[in-house]
């Protein structure tokens, strides 16, 4: 069965194709960030794909995002239906039902995230998450975790970490959590204020390896 792609951003690798990276924006939306990270990932052969939860609409402030990111969580059915259609479109993208995807999740999009690596255990081999960990069941993932998580965070506290670390850990399943110094929530994203760029490129280093790793692995 051929997959239609769903609404979103497809960056491609040179070469065509690689693994694939699905992307799950945070509550800004699928902004110019977020594009360019997919393209980032193309760029060192990844194929990448960044669904459109909010339908086209992007926010630039706080109130606009945290007004978009309740809307979206008040139909979460609906938006787990549309990031389970994303892995179905990129695993038939990718044309190879033997290799598991990664997934990488930004602040609202990280518990998405975490839940399609339980909701589809058979298509999510490694999952990266910035500075988001709410989830409700991790218990049927068969997947590898790295976790990129802000010093000073009022929207993830130190505890909430720790929770899912731990929670992971018991689990069984590999998992690594980081945390920068310095820091804030949005540390990672170039166009806002949080951003630390050598927080930044530690992060983009450790997520290429562990991507890199987990590929070979699955």
């Amino acid at each position: 069965m051929t997959y239609s792609q769903p609404q979103g951003f497809l960056a491609v690798p040179p070469m065509g194709n690689g693994q694939g990276v699905l992307v799950l924006h945070a509550w800004w939306g699928l902004n110019d960030t977020i594009k360019a990270f997919c393209t980032r990932l193309a760029e060192v052969g990844f194929v990448a794909f960044a669904p459109d939860l909010y339908h086209g609409k992007v926010a630039d402030t706080i109130p606009d995002a945290e007004a978009l990111g309740k809307a979206l969580d008040a139909n979460y059915l609906q938006a787990k239906a549309e990031v389970a259609e994303a892995t179905l479109f990129l695993h038939d993208r990718i044309g190879s039902a033997d290799r598991g995807l990664a997934v990488i999740g930004f602040s609202l999009g990280a518990s998405y995230a975490l839940d399609i690596s339980n909701t589809a255990p058979k298509s999510i081999c490694s999952v990266v998450v910035f500075y988001g960990t709410w989830v409700e069941d991790l218990s049927r993932s068969r997947a590898a975790y790295l976790g990129h998580f802000a010093e000073t965070d009022p929207f993830e506290p130190q505890a909430g970490v720790d929770k899912l670390e731990g929670y992971i850990q018991r689990l069984g399943r590999p998992v690594t959590f980081y945390r920068y110094p310095g820091t804030a929530h949005w540390f990672f994203e170039p166009d806002r204020p949080e951003y630390n760029k050598a927080a930044a490129d530690l992060a983009w280093e450790r997520t290429l390896t562990f991507l890199q790793e987990q590929d070979k692995r699955f």
